[in-house]
């Protein structure tokens, strides 16, 4: 059975939207030494930059739009593969 692009995109975009969000609580949470957390998210999401609301909110939309990306590039590479090598059940 093939898999949804939209229900996939959606999926994934809300996931990295939630864990971008789980990153800052732990960033806020636990204390710098223990983490490069600051660091890691700077490097990752382009203008995003440690902790400000306007950055908080680019960086949910980006992480958001990184996960809907996946789903957009990996269902039709998932459906093609498994269209062409799958099993049929």
């Amino acid at each position: 059975m093939p898999l949804n692009i939209r229900v996939v995109s959606w999926s994934l975009g809300i996931f990295t939207a939630i864990s971008f969000t789980l990153c800052v609580i732990y960033g806020l949470i636990v204390p710098k030494s223990l983490h490069g957390m600051a660091m890691f998210l700077e490097a990752m999401l382009p203008a995003f930059k440690w902790l400000t609301f306007g950055g908080f909110l680019l960086g949910l939309v980006e992480s958001f739009l990184y996960g809907i990306y996946t789903g957009v590039v990996f269902v039709p590479v998932y459906n093609f593969i498994n269209r062409r090598w799958g099993t049929g059940g």
